[in-house]
């Protein structure tokens, strides 16, 4: 969930504590940082009385000085702090119930005591005195207890510092300690406190520091995914664990084999699914899984290279610049993953996702008749609540992109889902799986004018196998499609934001930094769309709640198969709104003619003439 959407579900004292890190951090950056200074000025530097989307940019504008004083705190806030941190910025754990957060520190707690445990015979147990495994963890044990005791021997508290930490980190990266080997070592001294009192504390930390968020009416902690982003990078992980996954996913049993042994683990009788498990469950270092770990020890540098372009090709990362080196080709995989969220979410409409969603379940049911659902197997791998509803907007919520979804799923289920879908199998068998729900959308745009006039015939007679009360939904979903395919920037985050239970914007179109663009799409089965006063009534509704979030409506745009004179008028005669009206084949005219340019000059500013736009002069001057 975005700052900005997580900023606007909350009162004033559950956004406190983050408002006032805040403003301290401001006014330390601002000495030396103009946008800084910029933002505040334009806010009359009134960080409390700004809008969620003011404090969004402000937070922006000082993300480095925000960095670097999280990190500063976490490193002395100890290990309970850092075991909850970790859970907290897992997949799927960004929103959760605090019940729900205390069950996953008791299960990382009992986890994190049993490897210790696992640990100390292994070292017990080892007789050679070779640089095997069990001689490996005992040389960072020891290193670790003396880092930890330093400061009783100066009569101070224990406790491991910055360069301490980077030092160890050093030594756990040479000696192949995985981050759950360290972090169990690490138990052994300096013991993870357990309890449900030991997570209110920290909670109300990581609160205090401006870190988290506590909605009291639901009882949920939320994290914003800037937050996240930030926190990884304090806990030295280069990817989420979504994408690391996808990796593994690519990559050969003999390369998953290779990964195991380099950390001297189990590979005999292990079949690839407990592979993967177990190489995620390390935590081991995906960067060195990309440059060493995976290849065999006589694969020179060009090998590798050439691998890992393979490996682009098929994770389906499009960049301009493969990089020259390994560590260059590393960073575009990296890049383009922490990236990819938006532009996932947004390469398939709402709609889409749900029936692709729709589709798995039926499919994933007839894989395990009297098994596992996808709607468990996306529980289990996200951590998501057991009594908790999966829902696409829920999903959304949590960045978790359609193709997430297909991820958890094995390769060989996920050729089993396409072949029961009858698609082609050639090619990468998700995205044909993610081709053919996107299209489904296409064909909608292609017969978007019988959509509008809600001709259930025309539309079947094409393929187009839809239910009457289904309608008015698709046509909405074809319509942000189209406005999405003009290269218009459609909020979903502020249309979330204002919707209610009983009224539901459309589409929400920014066209600056405040300035927005309402957008209502309506079908009518017989004769023109005449009832002005209803739709009114709506529009307005939408225009209010988005002043309230911080948002300016610049003008409302409807979209309909057509208009009758009185409702072209009374729209033409309010004072109370800029409305616009666009007919369903204008507008579709406006989509051909820029989607039929090489570089269509099209500004949103082309919807806020007012009145009944023409649609044919406005395809014209594209």
């Amino acid at each position: 969930m975005k700052l900005q959407q997580v900023l606007s579900s909350l009162n004033q004292i559950e956004k406190s504590k983050f408002i006032n890190n805040l403003d301290k951090l401001c006014a330390i950056a601002e000495s030396g940082n103009e946008d800084v200074t910029k933002t505040l000025e334009k806010i009359n530097r009134q960080i409390k009385e700004a809008s969620g989307r003011e404090v969004t940019q402000l937070f922006q504008a000082i993300a480095n000085e925000y960095q670097q004083s999280v990190k500063e705190q976490l490193s002395l806030s100890g290990a309970s702090v850092a075991l909850l941190v970790n859970i907290l910025t897992r997949d799927g754990n960004c929103v959760a119930r605090i019940s729900w957060i205390e069950q996953l520190y008791s299960r990382e707690c009992e986890l994190l005591e049993k490897t210790s445990q696992q640990i100390i015979a292994d070292i017990k147990d080892s007789s050679t005195e070779g640089f095997d495994r069990p001689h490996r963890l005992k040389i960072f044990k020891d290193c670790l207890e003396v880092a930890y005791n330093n400061d009783l021997r100066i009569n101070r508290q224990a406790n491991i510092s910055d360069d301490e930490r980077s030092v160890l980190n050093k030594l756990a990266y040479h000696l192949k300690i995985s981050h759950d080997e360290a972090s169990a070592i690490e138990h052994l001294s300096n013991p993870v406190k357990a309890g449900k009192e030991t997570v209110d504390e920290c909670l109300q930390y990581l609160r205090e520091i401006g870190v988290i968020f506590i909605n009291k009416k639901s009882s949920e902690v939320l994290v914003p995914d800037e937050v996240v982003r930030i926190l990884n990078d304090a806990q030295g992980k280069e990817l989420a664990d979504k994408h690391v996954l996808r990796i593994l996913r690519t990559l050969s049993d003999a390369e998953l084999s290779n990964i195991l042994k380099n950390y001297g683990q189990k590979i005999r009788g292990v079949d690839r699914s407990e592979k993967i498990r177990t190489i995620m469950h390390c935590s081991t270092s995906i960067r060195d899984v990309l440059t060493t770990d995976l290849f065999d020890k006589d694969i020179n540098v060009s090998k590798r290279k050439d691998r890992l372009k393979e490996l682009m090709n098929d994770l389906t990362i499009d960049s301009d610049r493969l990089g020259v080196t390994l560590d260059d080709r590393v960073r575009v995989i990296f890049n383009s993953l922490n990236q990819s969220i938006e532009t996932e979410l947004n390469a398939i409409s709402v709609t889409s996702y749900k029936d692709m969603y729709l589709a798995l379940e039926k499919r994933f049911s007839d894989i395990y008749p009297n098994g596992e659902n996808l709607s468990g197997r996306l529980k289990k791998e996200f951590e998501l609540e057991d009594n908790e509803e999966i829902s696409i907007d829920r999903l959304r919520a949590l960045s978790i992109t359609p193709h997430d979804i297909l991820y958890t799923l094995s390769n060989d289920e996920v050729k089993q889902v396409r072949n029961s879908l009858e698609l082609s199998n050639r090619g990468n068998p998700r995205l044909a799986i993610l081709e053919a729900f996107s299209n489904a959308n296409d064909k909608l745009i292609e017969n978007y004018e019988a959509l509008a006039r809600r001709d259930l015939a025309n539309l079947k007679s094409v393929g187009i196998d839809i239910n009457e009360s289904e309608i008015g939904l698709k046509f909405e979903e074809a319509t942000r499609t189209i406005f999405e395919g003009l290269d218009l920037a459609v909020d979903e985050d502020l249309r979330n934001r204002i919707n209610t239970a009983k009224d539901k914007a459309d589409i929400i179109i920014s066209i600056s930094d405040d300035d927005v663009i309402i957008g209502e799409a309506k079908t009518c089965k017989n004769g023109d769309f005449a009832k002005y006063s209803t739709a009114s009534r709506q529009v307005k509704a939408y225009a209010n709640r988005c002043e309230n979030q911080g948002a300016r409506v610049a003008q409302v745009l409807i979209v309909a198969p057509s208009f009758s004179e009185d409702f072209i008028e009374s729209a033409e005669m309010d004072t109370e709104v800029n409305i616009s009206l666009l007919t369903a084949d204008g507008l579709k005219k406006i989509y051909d003619a820029y989607k039929a340019k090489k570089k269509p000059n099209f500004s949103p500013k082309l919807f806020t003439k007012g009145g009944l736009l023409k649609a044919e002069l406005i395809a014209k001057n594209l």
